[in-house]
């Protein structure tokens, strides 16, 4: 089964190793057909503290590495297709 892979911003860079990364996303309401945006934050490994706050980067789903990171970064010549 593939991995899944998410774009967002991140938002905070203050834990070692570790960054959180906001995913937005637009939904169709169910009655009013109407698009609305919901997001969600997501703990990513980020090995080399390399990513600050406001960088667009790609996650991508992971073994579980602590209690509440799943996810890890992509960098961003293996996001882009080696073109950087």
């Amino acid at each position: 089964m593939p991995r899944r892979v998410l774009q967002g911003t991140v938002v905070s860079d203050k834990e070692d190793k570790t960054i959180t990364v906001l995913v937005e996303r637009r939904v169709m309401h169910p009655v009013y057909k109407k698009f609305i945006r919901q997001s969600k934050k997501y703990a990513a490994h980020d090995e080399g503290n390399q990513f600050k706050v406001g960088d667009t980067v790609s996650i991508i789903e992971c073994r579980p590495i602590s209690k509440r990171k799943r996810w890890m970064v992509v960098t961003e010549s293996a996001a882009t297709g080696g073109a950087a």
